[in-house]
């Protein structure tokens, strides 16, 4: 077998951050299509369950947990759940995000502690839960989703766009620690069909977001292909950066 043929994604146990809805649910439908084992975590329950349902349903191996990624221990557990249910893991995808942008002089200072929260430290959390767990395995990869908003920053967004520029930067610094056992990709999706606008608070922002999103967005199924196609590399080759934005977003 020629050593860069694809080594797919059967068998690999995925963790994903962000799960019930969106990018995360799609990533995990596609995912468990392809026989890969998903272990789904997010804060709505409810959701949870009915994907979980939904991927058992269909034959897939499936795990869950309510996990709100603002809290350190609920993504060690996560991880301790794959572990636990499945022996490994081979990916953590970081995905969980919250976008309630608005001009600086609204101060909304919440919603601004909410993206740090959730964006950043988030982000930081999965990897203090998976990195000891994939060096002792000598193997795993981390997907972080970004956004193109980690490079370039527009009125009405900065605080969302300096949470995923520190995504990217968290990203390439891991990247660069990581050695040669450990991947390390950032997606950085463009405008995507997902529910994103309903966390906006700035009613003209959120007209204008829904607008744009109605018009031209790439449904999320677009960013899932993009996940699994850097998840089923060989494991010496490293996809580290892929963005992705509909064709007619400027």
């Amino acid at each position: 077998m020629n050593s860069y043929a694809l080594s797919g994604v059967k068998g690999k146990v995925v963790v994903l951050t962000g799960a019930s809805s969106g990018i995360g649910e799609a990533a995990a439908l596609l995912l468990a299509e392809r026989d890969a084992k998903v272990v789904l975590g997010a804060r709505r329950t409810d959701r949870l369950e009915a994907l979980a349902a939904r991927i058992a349903k269909a034959g897939g191996e499936v795990a869950y947990a309510s996990t709100d990624v603002r809290q350190r221990d609920n993504l060690t557990n996560l991880i301790n759940l794959a572990c636990e249910r499945f022996g490994k893991l081979d990916v953590l995808v970081n995905n969980a995000g919250v976008m309630p942008i608005s001009p600086l002089d609204d101060l909304r200072v919440k919603d601004w502690e909410n993206m740090i929260d959730v964006n950043i430290k988030g982000v930081l959390y999965g990897i203090a839960a998976a990195l000891p767990v994939f060096r002792k395995q000598g193997f795993g990869h981390f997907v972080n989703t970004a956004s193109t908003a980690g490079y370039k920053t527009v009125p009405n967004q900065s605080v969302y766009s300096a949470t995923k520029f520190a995504v990217r930067a968290i990203s390439e610094g891991l990247r660069q620690e990581a050695g040669d056992k450990v991947r390390v990709t950032i997606i950085s999706p463009g405008f995507v069909r997902t529910n994103f606008a309903e966390g906006v608070t700035n009613p003209e922002v959120k007209a204008r977001l829904e607008e744009s999103r109605d018009k031209f967005a790439m449904p999320p199924q677009a960013i899932a292909r993009a996940i699994v196609y850097a998840i089923e590399q060989p494991a010496d080759v490293d996809v580290n950066e892929i963005i992705i934005r509909p064709t007619a977003q400027a």
